[in-house]
């Protein structure tokens, strides 16, 4: 089910994001279909499927219903705020970029909160990210390092520099408790969108627009994690050129799925193989067009998709339905 602001009394005239009361029901059980060699098979705990790692911890019951299920991933039609669904300490990596908050049309929530808003919705899906990740289990969070707009009340917008990674690290870190990684410059090189310059020619007020990203990482209560049994891909190669932290490739086209803030494959290839084990799950929690499912299938790895608008499960169910693809050289296919 799709939920709307408006069936929301408590939430704000103008919040933009869907807002839950914070409570976790008792978790449901779950029917897993059974696995090619007859591991898993009809009503199991979640918590107890998700241990032993025979399947994704989804849920099946009434609607909490995944949206999209196959052997590697499992997509739901739901708001990030409340992962209810999902069980306590049962994801290994969370993989995603939120909205931020540049008035896009994502179709069911609205993107022109106040940054103060903003923020408070950022705090209530980061701790539902901190519960659902397990002790060590990293989040990588691809954020701007600033933001050239603001919004008032009534979503009018007004030029205002605002220090997201900044505003971000502190929250999630200082105020949440998750513990500080890394951060990962991404030069993705897209200045088609430079429209504010300050003062033109002058050194009254000039704006530097930086034509790069961030990939904000951070962990679950300490930053190691136990790899005992458990298996590493990434290449000798890939992690001295990962690990240097300066990224360089090209962002995605908006046109090519139709959604307006698209990251390409290969932001999330990265990620999932430097801070992941193929017996992991990834979490994607604003999974839009379904790159990080489908960067994460390719991999062979099993993947969590959480999406609030009904239009993109489908873009995002219909690529992950393909069967896992992988190219000569590593490289993230096209």
């Amino acid at each position: 089910m799709t939920l709307h602001d408006d069936a929301l009394p408590d939430a704000p005239a103008r919040m933009p994001y869907l807002l839950t009361n914070g409570r976790l029901p008792a978790l449901p059980a779950i029917h897993v279909p059974e696995s090619s060699n007859g591991a898993v098979n009809g009503i199991v705990d979640i918590s107890e499927a998700a241990r032993r790692g025979d399947a994704p911890p989804y849920a099946q019951d009434g609607e909490t219903s995944s949206y999209f299920q196959d052997e590697l991933v499992t997509i739901f039609n739901r708001d990030s705020t409340d992962l209810c669904f999902l069980p306590s300490a049962s994801v290994q990596l969370v993989v995603t970029s939120p909205p931020y908050n540049l008035g896009k049309d994502y179709g069911t929530a609205r993107d022109d909160a106040t940054y103060q808003e903003y923020l408070e919705w950022v705090g209530r899906w980061g701790r539902e990210l901190l519960r659902v990740l397990e002790p060590g289990g990293r989040l990588c969070l691809n954020i701007p390092l600033d933001i050239n707009l603001k919004f008032d009340g009534a979503g009018r917008r007004a030029t205002s520099k605002q220090p997201v990674l900044a505003d971000f690290t502190e929250l999630l870190v200082h105020e949440l408790g998750f513990v500080y990684n890394t951060t990962i410059f991404w030069l993705e090189r897209n200045i088609s969108r430079r429209t504010a310059w300050g003062s033109w020619m002058s050194a009254t007020d000039p704006w530097v627009n930086t034509a790069a990203e961030t990939v904000l990482v951070l962990s679950r209560d300490r930053r190691k994690r136990d790899g005992h049994g458990k298996t590493s891909d990434v290449s000798r190669e890939e992690f001295m050129d990962w690990t240097l932290g300066i990224w360089d490739f090209h962002g995605q086209n908006t046109r090519k799925f139709g959604h307006p803030a698209p990251f390409p494959e290969e932001l999330p290839r990265r990620l999932i193989k430097l801070f992941s084990f193929r017996e992991d799950i990834v979490l994607d929690p604003f999974l839009g067009s379904g790159t990080t499912c489908r960067a994460a299938k390719n991999l062979g790895r099993r993947s969590i998709g959480v999406e609030i608008d009904r239009g993109y499960c489908a873009v995002a169910a219909e690529r992950c339905s393909e069967p896992p693809r992988s190219s000569r050289n590593g490289a993230a296919p096209q």
